[in-house]
């Protein structure tokens, strides 16, 4: 959560956010530290392209947990998490990124470890995500490139 927190504060906005405003926001941001600014200034570029770097990372990891772009996959991912199986998980930082059998993939964020832990032991980790994870976590889907 730390991490969204630190986005939203990079680009000024609220949780409640609408994916317009924030391409609008996005937009504007990108406009005031685009490294085609600081041709000229060395020093300038390198931290315009530092900033550019940061801004883009958190407007397309804060449009990812919108609620709009949650409830426009919803179908997808109650269709993922009711039939398709887990073929693999990996745990780091508080974040658990699960893969499934049809190739999608989701992060949860904030997931403490010991519900972790609690998964990983459990007879069935489906079965113990399905109940104590998937519906109880921020979530969003991660592109297979990541």
């Amino acid at each position: 959560m730390k991490k969204i927190v630190a986005y939203r504060q990079l680009l000024n906005v609220e949780k409640t956010v609408s994916l317009k405003e924030l391409k609008t926001i996005y937009r504007n941001s990108m406009k005031e530290c685009h490294p085609d600014k600081f041709h000229d200034d060395a020093v300038g570029l390198a931290a315009a392209e530092e900033q550019s770097k940061a801004v883009i990372e958190a407007y397309h990891h804060l449009v990812s947990i919108n609620a709009e772009t949650i409830e426009q996959g919803r179908d997808e991912y109650n269709e993922t998490i009711n039939t398709a199986t887990i073929t693999d998980y990996r745990y780091e930082n508080i974040r658990l990124l699960v893969e499934f059998s049809n190739g999608s993939k989701y992060e949860y964020i904030s997931v403490p470890k010991a519900t972790y832990i609690k998964m990983v032991n459990a007879d069935s980790p489906g079965r113990f995500a399905k109940r104590h994870i998937f519906t109880a976590f921020p979530y969003r889907k991660v592109s297979n490139q990541e």
